[in-house]
């Protein structure tokens, strides 16, 4: 399966300025940066043609092609999926740099009918592993879940759906317009707790028109990011002990 590794952004990021990084993906975590342990980890999962999207001043990962960052996540995304060619194409973000090989297989093979296949991961797994550790969560009927930072997409119906999840997008910051768009059901659920993880799927197939699938995944290292400066100590120490270990 081929990939888009997501590393776009600025240098005027908090966390890319602190360390003088072209964006926060290039930001040097145990003697490399951020992006090189995600694309290191997408060929020992079996990705074949990784596509980098970035700053023209990063430098390379030794990517098959890459794409210059074209300012927004979802053209980033896009460019990203053009250049990946046909076939089901993994999506994985630059600021998580623990995700593991065995997690790339997984999302691979999950689901294999679903045009867009998104892994939820466990509030107990990342608690569990990384204790103090500040995370967003949903509270779902079957529990508490934070997104993951890898995903897997079928470029021909993403394409399809694209005008719709830019029109969700655009909607983020109009909350009663993004309400009738979703449901008002579906956001009281979500509220207190009781939308289910297959009621939520039905309802974005409603709204993109394409076959949607949220998998548990019990890798803890695919839903935690680098967002903050506060964030890294939890991802130097793993990624020391991963050097000093071979």
């Amino acid at each position: 399966m081929n990939a888009v590794l997501l590393a776009g952004g600025r240098a005027e990021d908090p966390l890319a300025r602190a360390f003088g990084a072209p964006s926060k993906g290039f930001v040097p975590l145990a003697g490399r940066p951020m992006a090189a342990w995600v694309a290191e980890a997408l060929r020992a999962g079996g990705v074949k043609r990784l596509v980098l999207v970035a700053p023209e001043a990063a430098p390379s990962l030794g990517e098959d092609a890459r794409i210059s960052d074209r300012g927004s996540l979802l053209e980033n995304v896009a460019a990203g999926l053009r250049a990946a060619g046909a076939g089901p194409v993994l999506v994985a973000a630059a600021d998580a740099p623990l995700i593991p090989a065995e997690a790339v297989r997984f999302v691979a093979r999950a689901e294999p009918g679903a045009a867009f296949v998104y892994p939820i991961v466990p509030r107990a797994a990342v608690e569990a592993r990384w204790p103090g550790m500040r995370r967003t969560y949903a509270r779902l009927k079957e529990g508490s879940f934070t997104g993951g930072n890898l995903m897997r997409l079928d470029p021909e119906l993403f394409f399809q759906a694209e005008p719709l999840i830019a029109r969700l997008i655009a909607l983020r910051k109009r909350p009663l317009a993004l309400a009738r768009l979703v449901g008002l059901d579906v956001l009281v659920k979500l509220l207190i707790g009781r939308l289910s993880v297959a009621e939520l799927e039905a309802r974005a197939e409603r709204i993109i028109q394409v076959p949607v699938k949220a998998v548990v995944a019990a890798y803890p290292e695919i839903g935690v990011d680098a967002d903050k400066p506060e964030d890294l100590p939890f991802f130097k120490r793993e990624l020391e002990a991963k050097v000093a270990h071979g």
